[in-house]
């Protein structure tokens, strides 16, 4: 067997059939079928895979590929997912949450994931913000070339923030009316860079993601030139499903 045996995902069976893909190190996408469940693997060429871009890719690649070819029910595994035997697999994975895996089927079924990246350029948005705000911003103006007590400092700085931080919420806020009504469930993460101000995924209807993104498309217009939104209509379900299995 080599090193093993490379995990990619779990369907509820029968699963893929004559599914032609590639996996991780070009080896062919091959399906197994364990107990209720089907199981997307390949021929592990290495003992442990390095979570590089390419490999990162890689395997999402397989998951959207196999989804593309009408397999939608999918629970992604997590990067890097090597074993040795199924009885393994048995052991650790299907006797112990056996029933949370039909579960987790039962609610993405018909579902998708789909993912909002929100940006702003926090210069522009103080220049607005002190152009719309001439109080603040002449009290901004009076930090320079003055001298200012420490607290003056401090006190001019905390409203500033303060007010960049009402404006960055507002704008949250109307993403979420907009598009929280349209999901069944709605995670938000953490910000990945500084300009990133909103970070989230939806599970939605298959059929409505065409809604969700001229949605997208009205928020866009509707903040201007203010805002970079990033929108992935197609991915397997991380956020929604994701199994650490094998810990």
């Amino acid at each position: 067997m080599g090193y093993g045996l490379y995990l990619y995902g779990i369907f509820p069976a029968p699963g893929p059939q004559d599914l032609a893909l590639t996996g991780l190190d070009q080896q062919p996408v091959q399906v197994e079928p364990v107990d209720d469940f089907v199981f997307l693997y390949s021929e592990a060429q290495q003992e442990r895979y390095l979570a590089s871009r390419k490999n990162l890719l890689g395997h999402e690649r397989v998951l959207e590929q196999a989804m593309e070819a009408g397999y939608r029910t999918l629970l992604p595994l997590q990067f890097g997912l090597i074993i040795e035997t199924w009885e393994e697999v048995i052991k650790q994975l299907i006797q112990p949450q056996g029933e949370s895996l039909k579960q987790l089927f039962t609610r993405l079924e018909g579902k998708r994931e789909v993912g909002v990246k929100v940006f702003w350029e926090q210069d522009s948005e103080l220049q607005m913000l002190l152009d719309e705000n001439p109080t603040l911003k002449s009290q901004r103006d009076s930090l320079e070339g003055k001298n200012l007590s420490m607290d003056d400092v401090v006190s001019i700085g905390q409203a500033i923030e303060r007010s960049l931080e009402a404006r960055k919420n507002a704008i949250i806020q109307a993403f979420r009316d907009t598009l929280n009504p349209l999901a069944s469930q709605i995670v938000e993460n953490d910000a990945m860079t500084e300009a990133m101000i909103y970070n989230a995924a939806y599970l939605i209807p298959w059929e409505t993601e065409a809604e969700f993104g001229v949605k997208v498309e009205e928020l866009d217009q509707q903040f201007s030139d203010r805002l970079k939104i990033r929108y992935n209509s197609f991915t397997a379900p991380y956020n929604f499903a994701q199994l650490d299995a094998f810990d």
